[in-house]
């Protein structure tokens, strides 16, 4: 008798131990492990404003192509023009430029840069520091005129910082400075831009400046409106963010 009352208990103690040890085993009970992903970085934004007046006295320039890059040069002085600043500086295409390689972010002119006139262009670019600004210009009337900057370096540039230069005019050294009325995009004279044949002497050197047939270049679409002296441009950068 004494035996099975013991051994009933026994059983309820083992009963009551399974369900226990059931409960705890529960999904019902278990807390879910949540985790929290770190917030996004917040992209760090650098920004330019880069201002350009014409200070020709008849000289057009065709719209601006600016770039900011972390290596590389639009042009060297000695060396032959790309193929990309030959159309720019022949017809005043920045298309090309804008489309380099080299190039992180980049921003044409609204248009024709008239004597005397002023404009801003804005480039921004996120995450990326640039270290190096460059921009290009056409001399519309002339055969391959162009003036810019090369490869300024922005690096030291702080928030807030600004800094204005002049530049002077380089030649490309695609195309004959003929001056002849076919060979000249401007308004000057309404003649071809581009032409992928070269007949000059191949290298980028300093603009000698035009001749015009008030000077006895007979041929020349040009007169002493369209002379110019260096500088050309006045460029003004500030770092805006």
């Amino acid at each position: 008798m004494f035996f099975t009352q013991t051994k009933k208990l026994s059983l309820l103690l083992a009963s009551i131990t399974i369900l226990t040890l059931s409960g705890c085993n529960n999904s019902s009970d278990k807390k879910a492990v949540v985790i929290v992903p770190p917030p996004a970085p917040t992209p760090i934004v650098y920004s330019y404003e880069v201002t350009l007046v014409n200070l020709t006295q008849g000289q057009p320039m065709s719209p601006a192509a600016v770039i900011l890059h972390n290596g590389g040069q639009l042009w060297k002085i000695g060396e032959s023009a790309s193929t990309s600043l030959e159309k720019l500086a022949e017809s005043g295409d920045n298309s090309a430029v804008l489309a380099d390689t080299m190039v992180l972010a980049g921003q044409g002119g609204a248009g024709i840069l008239l004597p005397g006139a002023s404009e801003t262009i804005t480039l921004s670019i996120s995450d990326t520091q640039p270290m190096m600004l460059s921009l290009a210009a056409m001399l519309v009337n002339t055969n391959d005129a162009f003036t810019g900057v090369n490869a300024m370096q922005l690096s030291n540039m702080a928030m807030g910082d600004k800094v204005s230069f002049t530049t002077s005019t380089y030649d490309a050294g695609t195309e004959q400075n003929s001056e002849m009325m076919a060979t000249i995009p401007g308004p000057a004279a309404g003649g071809e831009g581009f032409n992928a044949e070269r007949d000059d002497i191949d290298k980028v050197s300093m603009h000698a400046g035009i001749v015009s047939k008030d000077d006895g270049l007979m041929q020349s679409a040009l007169t002493q409106a369209e002379r110019f002296d260096n500088p050309t441009l006045m460029v003004t950068i500030t770092r805006t963010k």
